[in-house]
């Protein structure tokens, strides 16, 4: 069994949540798992506690909330009440209470106008922060796909999450990279604070990965693949303290753990950044 390396997350978005899964992160020292109300046709919490109640004490655990059933559709919500209410069932479905949990995309429920944006905001976070104070959970987030809308609305009322999640890696453009790294300054949070997701824009199998070779913006890549240099690039992508992968399939998770201690190339980086934004829409060709 390796050391616990804090830097990895198990994300179970699509995940079968297999145990086997589970078991094998642990050897691999990866001992915090993600998952969400609304994962698994918002069965996931009840499958977990399931079929590995006895597992999830030995894992740092966080969930996210915002979403709930609807008839023949998922419905987002920042009311107060009703994150609150989730974030107790969670705990109670869990038999845990969740390590972090976060407020799940906001930007989906952010759409009458700035003022109105940065009450709504603040108020779900207010609602996250009272759960944590009182136990429900031990900390609390904000897990955003599109950070973008929320870089106006934080100000000095908006509670100050102990986390942000944000999608990272090479498949990620410049706004969302720039908005993420914004919305952290915002709320002080310094690298070690934020974490990454889909490093690989949801697929090791798309195409892209055929036509670029990630392995250019490392050091020494000798004897890596094309997918293990592009989950190590991700954390540069922004930079990030941690980074949450999902996979069914523990020896790809193994994989992915082998490309951590490689160095980043951080000027070919830095130029990545720059060749994303000399390429945005309205600058010169």
């Amino acid at each position: 069994m390796r050391d616990a390396d804090p830097r990895t997350v198990l994300g179970l978005h699509r995940s079968r949540h297999e145990r086997r899964l589970l078991t094998r992160a642990l050897d691999l020292g990866v001992t915090a798992i993600d998952t969400s109300t609304n994962y698994l046709g918002f069965h996931s919490h009840e499958v977990l506690a399931r079929m590995a109640g006895d597992l999830l004490p030995k894992f740092r655990l966080s969930t996210k909330v915002g979403y709930f059933p609807a008839p023949d559709r998922a419905e987002h919500s920042l009311k107060p009440r009703r994150l609150y209410g989730a974030v107790e069932q969670a705990a109670r479905v869990l038999g845990r209470e969740p390590d972090v949990v976060f407020l799940h995309n906001p930007e989906h429920s952010l759409h009458e106008g700035p003022a109105h944006g940065r009450e709504a905001l603040a108020q779900a976070c207010a609602a996250l922060e009272e759960a944590a104070s009182n136990g429900l959970c031990g900390a609390w987030g904000v897990a955003s796909w599109n950070p973008s809308p929320l870089r106006d609305l934080i100000d000095a009322t908006t509670p100050r999450p102990s986390v942000l999640m944000v999608r990272a890696g090479l498949l990620v453009g410049i706004r969302t990279l720039d908005a993420a790294d914004t919305v952290a300054a915002a709320w002080g949070l310094d690298q070690g604070a934020v974490w990454g997701m889909s490093p690989f824009g949801g697929s090791t199998n798309a195409p892209v990965w055929d036509r670029i070779d990630p392995r250019v913006f490392l050091r020494d890549s000798n004897g890596l693949s094309r997918i293990q240099a592009a989950f190590r690039a991700a954390y540069e992508l922004p930079k990030v303290g941690a980074l949450a992968v999902g996979t069914d399939d523990p020896a790809h998770l193994g994989d992915l753990i082998g490309a951590l201690s490689r160095q980043v190339d951080g000027r070919a980086i830095d130029n990545y950044r720059n060749l994303l934004r000399d390429r945005m829409p309205g600058q010169p060709a």
